[in-house]
């Protein structure tokens, strides 16, 4: 049975939601429509039950844009689709954030999300369409999973808000935010904007949501009329006896830890030897009391005895802990006050080389930035279906493992670096120099020496700090807070710049990024139900403190950027050449353009529209450059002295001169010398030979139409040197 409902989300945009055409075999499977972009997702999840030791949910959410849906060819050698690109990852990682944690706890099922872009018309994006068709998929198929998500993206043109702008909106639009949520909360925020208020930013989200419980309720239409139901799903039942001698063996040890400040690894040490010491205790205790004929009779018994499940019971009661003693007595892990800041330290210029570094360290937490300047050759060129220009601003992020001390494989990029560069990336570009203003591809590098909390946050600031440092022109200094959120009830606290584990046995991370005067990005992950916007709005003016607190602290460091470029970044210089020359300056297969570089050390870019841009280290190599392209452009002009290159001899007539590139000019025999008679050219000139001469004459040969240049050396011997122009020719 086909089943399609739709929706006007407004300004004319019909969102669509069918089921029951495509990908039947699929636990289940929707197709989302806007425009003529048209997203397939499906979700198959395992039935084999999972193992007794597993505890984590094995979800894999995969987003891919096949290139035929916008009828073209992929680029490349095998002309096929590889790997994801960062834009298909970034959407992955935005779809997955927003429906994990609805999943029903316990439910550790292998579960696969495939979400297809197969009509794109390069206009209206597929990211937040794959969002809507994940969760209709799942809300269509036996999965125990019966509350709606959807995503939308919430742009504004000229003070007013739009639900799911297209790319000709964006480019008009001050925010780009995607938001994710179900019809009773906000689960997932990501996007950039232009400096907009607290106040502003929660409008959108507001906005947003409106939209977001319209589409639940649209999947709820359409799950009620497929009317599957749902497999049968009994999460594990610990017993409660289990659950007590956990509690009342380390819930005492577990407190005086949590009032203890102490660094991460003591922190770690310390815990890991509760955790292996009440597992050793809870076994032994076990052990002595359930018999194999209790377990016959009661099989959940055996849980006991399983040291995976006292390892979460322990977590449990350290989750608690944790929880009751920020909410109780506002007290965290390390001692500070809800709204304190750990402190910070800033070093700058400390890579010789870079063309930009910094060493930001906030507590645990530490990013070493770098960066480079290139020219427009060193863009990343973009192709997807909705962009395919050149990416002038980019920023890297990189998490090796000892940065929390442990070993791990070294890989490709992984999908939370992806999702991390991607975030400080957005925050800065907000302030960065338009290519008039600087016209050099700036790309940072955030290495995270050290992690504990919120290493993203720090990119930005230690991001910000390096192109200070490296003279780049920024409009405004941009510096980023982790917020947390512990909630029981109607109890609650708001943490600022939180630690890993406040993170991890938290309810919230809720990333803020700005200058002094508003929001440059965000994004935020929640782990309940029920966020209400008051808390949100806490959130946010408690990220604006925390935001100028450490905005202090980098304007202490550096209040502007440098007036100058690095010693070692590369200096351009532009001009303007005729747009018929281009082909002169680069010459046949590159060959002239790879010279002037090959002997000045110089970069040289040609727009098509005759602007030359010249990226060299030194100013040698800058004018060696330009001198190089300005005789190229140079016309012969009688009485101008120029600096010749011998390329020819006959002996009885004269020599053969380069006096601009590939222009030959005769030395008569009679012109070489004016103090003595010559004979034999040979005698005083050699190929090769780089000598002075003055255009005299030019004329037309009356039988070929050629241009003839008559040059001479006597001419030069009694001319003052003010007046000579020497121009250097071509080698």
């Amino acid at each position: 049975m086909i089943i399609n409902k739709e929706i006007d989300l407004g300004l004319g945009k019909i969102l669509s939601i069918e089921t029951g055409k495509m990908a039947k075999q699929a636990d289940g499977a929707t197709v989302v429509r806007l425009g003529d972009t048209m997203v397939l997702a499906t979700v198959v999840s395992s039935k084999k039950t999972p193992p007794p030791n597993q505890d984590y949910f094995p979800l894999q959410v995969e987003y891919r844009e096949k290139y035929s849906a916008a009828g073209k060819f992929p680029g490349g050698f095998f002309k096929r689709e590889t790997r994801p690109s960062e834009k298909e990852v970034l959407s992955a990682r935005l779809i997955d954030r927003a429906l994990r944690p609805l999943f029903p706890d316990g439910y550790l099922y292998e579960t696969q999300i495939i979400i297809t872009v197969i009509s794109s018309d390069q206009i209206n994006d597929g990211d937040v369409l794959g969002g809507i068709a994940a969760s209709a998929a799942i809300m269509v198929s036996d999965i125990p999973f019966r509350n709606a998500m959807s995503e939308v993206r919430v742009g504004r043109i000229n003070g007013k808000f739009i639900i799911n702008p297209d790319v000709n909106e964006l480019a008009e639009s001050d925010l780009d935010i995607c938001i994710g949520g179900t019809k009773d909360t906000i689960c997932m925020l990501e996007g950039e904007m232009q400096e907009i208020s607290e106040a502003e930013m929660l409008d959108a989200i507001k906005f947003g949501h409106d939209a977001i419980k319209r589409l639940c309720t649209l999947q709820d239409e359409i799950a009620a009329a497929v009317g599957k139901p749902d497999r049968p799903f009994v999460p594990v039942q610990v017993p409660a006896e289990l659950t007590e001698a956990v509690r009342s063996t380390c819930e005492t040890r577990l407190k005086e830890l949590a009032y203890t400040p102490l660094r991460k690894e003591d922190r770690a040490d310390q815990t890991a030897h509760i955790y292996r010491e009440t597992i050793q205790a809870i076994v032994e205790k076990f052990k002595s009391s359930i018999s194999s004929e209790d377990i016959a009779a009661d099989p959940a018994k055996a849980l006991c005895l399983n040291e995976h499940i006292i390892e979460e019971e322990i977590h449990s009661v350290e989750k608690k802990v944790m929880r009751h003693m920020i909410l109780d007595d506002s007290k965290r892990l390390d001692g500070r006050t809800l709204e304190e800041v750990r402190p910070i330290s800033i070093e700058l210029g400390i890579i010789p080389r870079a063309h930009g570094s910094a060493l930001f360290t906030r507590g645990e937490t530490q990013a070493l930035v770098t960066i480079t300047l290139g020219t427009k050759k060193d863009a990343q060129s973009v192709d997807n279906l909705t962009n395919s220009a050149d990416k002038k601003f980019m920023l890297h992020y990189n998490f090796p493992p000892f940065s929390v001390g442990e070993t791990g494989r070294i890989g490709s990029t992984g999908r939370r670096e992806i999702g991390h560069g991607n975030l400080a990336e957005r925050a800065i570009k907000m302030v960065a120099p338009t290519e008039q203003e600087f016209p050099y591809t700036i790309r940072i590098v955030s290495d995270i020496l050290e992690s504990n909390g919120s290493s993203s946050m720090a990119s930005v600031c230690g991001g910000t700090l390096a192109l200070m440092d490296g003279g780049v022109p920024i409009r405004k200094p941009v510096s980023g807070i982790a917020m947390g959120l512990i909630k029981e009830g109607s109890a609650y606290a708001v943490l600022s710049d939180i630690l890993g584990n406040e993170d991890h046995l938290g309810d919230m991370d809720f990333k803020v990024t700005g200058t002094r005067d508003g929001i440059t990005a965000c994004q935020m992950d929640i782990k309940i139900d029920g966020l209400d916007y008051h808390v949100l709005e806490t959130a946010l003016e408690q990220a604006r403190k925390g935001r100028l607190h450490i905005l202090d602290k980098m304007d202490e460091a550096i209040p502007e950027s440098r007036e100058e470029l690095a010693q070692f970044a590369p200096r351009l210089t532009t001009i303007k050449v005729p747009v018929e020359s281009i082909g002169m300056i680069i010459g046949k297969g590159g060959e002239t353009i790879r010279s002037i570089t090959e002997e000045t050390g110089a970069q040289i870019n040609i727009d098509d529209d005759g602007t030359v841009t010249i990226a060299c280290t030194s100013v040698e190599g800058t004018n060696a450059a330009l001198a190089t392209i300005k005789t190229l452009l140079a016309k012969p002009e009688v009485g101008t002295v120029y600096l010749g290159k011998v390329r020819d001899i006959r002996d009885e007539l004269g020599a053969f001169v380069e006096f601009l590139p590939k222009t030959d000019g005769l030395v008569h025999i009679s012109e070489i010398s004016s103090t003595e008679r010559v004979n034999k050219v040979s005698d005083h000139l050699n190929i090769g030979d780089k000598i002075k001469v003055k255009l005299v004459d030019v004329r037309k040969d009356p039988r070929t139409g050629k241009t003839r240049f008559a040059l001479s050396i006597k001419a030069v011997e009694n001319e003052p040197e003010a007046v000579q122009e020497p121009v250097a020719a071509n080698d």
